[in-house]
């Protein structure tokens, strides 16, 4: 019993450090959306939706985290030269990854952030490849925008620590975001009745020591794939190194991938 009791304490110790982390970086990036100026067709574009009561600053380190583990998977590599034993050549990266992202209040619902996410799209070049990947309420925006506007550019969603089985009596909140979250929310319906009919995968990354919603696990959305991240609680999977490197690997992984 010692030994749970001091990881619970552990994983509580990890929760309030990224909230502290959180309340610094709040402020950046929420004046207007982040673009990669140097997206070109071909390249993959990571476009990281935040939760409720964050901003895209939030995002910062763990978009630079995916940039980084993904552009050393997409190293140049050495290969011979034909005619010319001994001598090698680097081959160039298959493309290039980037990240994008926007911050949005609290208020909005998620058909309308998703129109927001929408114009965020339109502002990329037309022959990137996108991988939409959420936190918490951003995750379920992401589900939905892939669902209802089946691009045929996206090729995956993810979702970290996102409550697709909703979250009870959070309506009283009273705004179109909270009400979309509630465990009575016909959004949240519509994304898990279309997930059926969707053909974009999508990988659920649930927070073992998730304090805001009960059993975790049951809010991976159902038929996709499930990772739990034991001993990390709903913010710390932001700034969970082996999150980031699991997300850029996914991404690396449906390199080329097409629907």
């Amino acid at each position: 019993m010692k030994w749970l009791r001091a990881a619970a304490f552990a994983a509580t110790g990890r929760e309030v450090a990224s909230f502290a982390r959180q309340a610094v970086l709040l402020p950046y990036d929420t004046l207007a959306p982040v673009v990669p100026a140097g997206a070109r067709d071909g390249d993959d574009v990571v476009i990281i939706l935040h939760g409720l009561f964050a901003s895209a600053g939030v995002l910062r380190p763990l978009r630079t985290a995916i940039e980084r583990h993904a552009s050393a998977s997409r190293a140049p590599r050495a290969s011979r030269s034909p005619g010319r034993p001994g001598s090698a050549r680097a081959e160039p990266p298959a493309g290039s990854v980037h990240t994008a992202t926007m911050s949005y209040a609290p208020g909005p619902g998620v058909e309308a952030l998703s129109e927001r996410l929408a114009a965020l799209v339109s502002a990329l070049p037309g022959g990137v490849r996108l991988h939409l990947v959420g936190h918490s309420m951003g995750g379920i925006v992401c589900r939905f925008y892939a669902q209802e506007v089946a691009d045929p550019r996206i090729v995956q969603t993810i979702s970290m620590a996102s409550p697709f089985g909703g979250i009870p009596r959070v309506a009283l909140l009273g705004f179109g975001g909270a009400r979309d979250l509630d465990v009575s929310s016909p959004i949240l319906r519509r994304v898990l009745l279309g997930t059926a009919r969707s053909s974009v995968p999508h990988l659920s990354i649930i927070a073992g020591a998730d304090t805001l919603v009960r059993s975790p696990i049951a809010h991976a959305l159902p038929g996709g794939e499930v990772r739990v991240m034991e001993a990390r609680g709903h913010n710390t999977l932001l700034f969970d190194p082996e999150v980031a490197a699991l997300v850029a690997r996914r991404i690396v992984e449906r390199r080329g991938a097409a629907r």
